[in-house]
């Protein structure tokens, strides 16, 4: 089935890869996926992504959905009542599914983790897919852009989890550099938690070294 989308839809195109990724990160990744051989999941999880997207985003009925993305009212219907909860329980119990079910994402499954990612999507919580990659993105502006403590913040804080909920992390990674001749360990000990993304955490260093006078 494909999905043909237009020019003007590039916007739900763009937050339903979002929920897309993110919904694979709450799978156990693509790599959980190929260990369980459960790459058949990724078709069910784009549709479902898309469907949640165009609902919750944009308001389209659910002939809207269908036609958008080549399903069936029913199964826009079967996705938009699926259980976020129901689904976070097979996630976290994926060894229980039955052989059917591990061949084949049952569509109020995919729905349901579909919702759970939309929310954390919305809640400032990517993906670490698109985490990663904001964060590469970040680190050649900045060293095009003369802001040398922020490209060597974002080079040592490559490969972190987000969000980060505390400063045990940041510590280790940054304990040995000073930004302004503040030391790395003093500056994330005290700036605000969670930080979702890496330009909440730049933010952050930057509104302490401010509040400092620097």
């Amino acid at each position: 089935m494909i999905l043909e989308i237009k020019t003007s839809d590039y916007e739900i195109k763009y937050l339903a890869e979002r929920v897309f990724f993110k919904s694979i990160d709450l799978v156990g990744g693509l790599d959980k996926l190929a260990e369980y051989r459960n790459l058949t999941w990724l078709p069910s999880l784009a549709r479902a992504s898309f469907v949640i997207v165009l609902r919750e985003e944009y308001l389209k009925t659910e002939d809207e959905i269908a036609k958008f993305v080549g399903i069936s009212r029913n199964t826009v219907r079967q996705i938009l009542r699926a259980d976020p909860n129901l689904a976070l329980y097979k996630i976290e119990h994926i060894d229980e599914l039955n052989e059917e079910e591990k061949k084949q994402l049952k569509v109020h499954t995919a729905g349901g983790i579909a919702k759970l990612a939309h929310k954390l999507v919305k809640d400032g919580e990517d993906s670490q897919t698109v985490m990663e990659y904001c964060r590469n993105m970040a680190e050649k502006i900045t060293m095009e852009c003369d802001a040398p403590w922020s490209y060597i913040v974002l080079k040592n804080i490559k490969g972190v989890h987000y969000p980060i909920t505390s400063p045990d992390t940041l510590i280790e990674r940054l304990k040995h550099i000073s930004i302004k001749g503040i030391s790395g360990e003093e500056i994330v000990k005290n700036i605000n938690y969670p930080i979702k993304n890496p330009a909440e955490l730049l933010k952050e260093i930057k509104d302490y070294i401010a509040s400092k006078g620097l």
